[in-house]
């Protein structure tokens, strides 16, 4: 995904709460609106996600809906699908307005991309997500059980949102098997090396950017040179951070 996927919680629960609702976006208006919350998200870049290219998502069969608060959008969800032999499906942004978050809101538009795309045939879901971002690297490993298949270096080039200015945007690529169990959390003696994160890169990023900058050179290094090992990221612990293991 575009800036990283701000999900939190388990998925025990993932029905909309009282007064919510998840609707496709049929209509221009539904497109601008959309728009306009994934803007406000990620900091005023509405050329993120323009209202043009949401309306042809939408028209062409993709997923596309928006999270009602009442008759208020207060998030949003955008994915296409990928080739059709892949059966695979790639979720590009999904966002909930600061005031909304923290309530499990993105884990139940995570849920009901995944009914979407099972009731499609699509096997497998991928996203991109900022790998300093501790909260979701938890939610995407641990708690999803998602694999990560690529560290992208410096993925989109330079981005003018509030989220993303100023940082290369190195993301790391997961896949979600939709039909399998979660990839467990590997056991203890099959870790092999770990690289840190920091527990909140947002706060350093408004407090101190130059130590947030150092962060982004330290994991990229870290990372690049575990996977030049031959290892590969097994999943995520909210101590130790990533967790390399040897390829089964």
């Amino acid at each position: 995904m575009r800036a990283g996927e701000c999900h939190t919680g388990s998925m025990a629960d993932t029905s909309p709460p009282p007064g919510f609702a998840i609707r496709p976006l049929d209509t221009v208006a539904d497109v601008h609106a959309a728009s306009q919350v994934l803007a406000d998200v990620w900091g005023g870049d509405r050329g993120g996600m323009p209202p043009n290219l949401l309306r042809a998502l939408a028209h062409a069969g993709n997923y596309a809906v928006g999270l009602y608060d009442g008759e208020r959008m207060v998030g949003a969800s955008v994915a296409f699908f990928a080739a059709p032999a892949a059966r695979s499906m790639h979720s590009h942004i999904t966002g909930v307005l600061p005031d909304h978050q923290s309530k499990g809101l993105g884990r139940v538009l995570k849920q009901h991309q995944r009914e979407w795309a099972l009731a499609r045939d699509v096997g497998h879901i991928t996203w991109t997500f900022d790998p300093l971002v501790a909260r979701n690297a938890h939610f995407n490993l641990r708690v999803l059980g998602t694999r990560v298949t690529e560290y992208l270096v410096d993925h989109y080039g330079p981005m003018d949102d509030g989220v993303n200015r100023g940082d290369e945007t190195d993301r790391l690529m997961v896949s979600w098997a939709l039909a399998a169990p979660p990839v467990p959390t590997p056991e203890a003696g099959r870790v092999v090396a770990s690289v840190a994160v920091p527990h909140d890169i947002e706060t350093m990023r408004r407090e101190a950017p130059t130590d947030a900058a150092a962060w982004r050179t330290r994991l990229r290094e870290g990372v690049l040179t575990q996977l030049a090992e031959g290892l590969v990221i097994g999943g995520f612990d909210d101590e130790r951070g990533y967790l390399f293991v040897r390829p089964a």
